[in-house]
């Protein structure tokens, strides 16, 4: 059955995209994407996704990029609420799981006070898979048995989080939009206690081709991460070490290369 359930229009769905990679999109996203009448979608949905709307679909990009002017909030929520209005499906697209910093409460509670069904339709959020992509498993019964997620955005020379110092002690750390105040998060740790030597390892554009890790601990990664540019995750503990021996991605990235090359010789060496 191709259509969702309790499909409706004039209403909001709020879909996670997912990580980056089109094809860890759920099922029921790639649904509600094909019977959209309109799609309001963020700056790091892969566009490949787009691909999934109607001809007759209307796109609005509504994506926040640092440092740069962008569609507000207010000005988001508006649309939402005029196009849900008119009677349209509207899909509020979202990298990531809409909840997980995505500002999907917040879109919630403005369609409620306006009287506009909604429904949220989860995603893999880059809390998780770009460690999975890494390598790195964030619990493990032996070295990590639980994890916390924060963000790093707020984070500057002059202010830090009321919990900065219990976030030190987490099993593992994952930072989501950390990478532009990775010194100051490093300096964090290690003035509430946490060792300079812990493993950290910061991973750029998680699960596309061009995924790139970074390796190093809390008093380097600084330095050795300086090349890398956001969208990126950090992870922070002793299973970030594992990256370096559970490389799957990085393998599998490998593997295809080499098979790709050897083709072509073959083909070359046939004509």
């Amino acid at each position: 059955m191709n259509e969702l359930r309790n499909i409706h229009r004039g209403k909001v769905y709020l879909v996670g995209a997912g990580p980056g990679d089109p094809d860890l999109i759920t099922v029921k996203g790639s649904k509600a994407l094909e019977q959209a009448d309109v799609i309001v979608y963020d700056r790091l949905i892969n566009p490949e996704l787009l691909a999934l709307t109607t001809e007759e679909s209307e796109h609005i990009y509504v994506g926040k990029t640092p440092g740069k002017p962008s569609v507000s909030q207010e000005q988001i929520n508006t649309i939402l609420i005029a196009k849900a209005k008119s009677g349209k499906m509207v899909v509020r697209l979202k990298g990531g799981d809409p909840f997980v910093f995505g500002r999907g409460g917040e879109e919630c509670e403005e369609l409620k006070a306006n009287d506009i069904s909604y429904e949220v339709i989860p995603g893999i959020s880059s809390a998780l898979a770009a460690p999975s992509f890494a390598g790195i498993p964030i619990t493990h019964r032996k070295a990590g048995r639980s994890f916390t997620v924060v963000t790093g955005h707020t984070i500057t020379g002059s202010d830090t989080f009321k919990n900065w110092g219990h976030l030190a002690y987490a099993d593992t750390l994952v930072v989501l939009m950390g990478v532009r105040n990775l010194g100051a998060i490093s300096a964090e740790l290690i003035e509430h206690g946490r060792d300079g030597g812990t493993p950290v390892a910061v991973i750029e554009r998680a699960t596309y081709e061009s995924q790139k890790v970074v390796y190093g601990n809390l008093e380097n990664i600084k330095e050795k991460a300086s090349e890398t540019s956001p969208p990126a995750t950090i992870v922070i503990g002793e299973l970030a070490a594992m990256c370096n021996d559970l490389s799957w991605f990085k393998e599998l990235k490998q593997e295809y290369t080499e098979t790709t090359q050897e083709a072509q010789l073959l083909t070359n060496y046939a004509v």
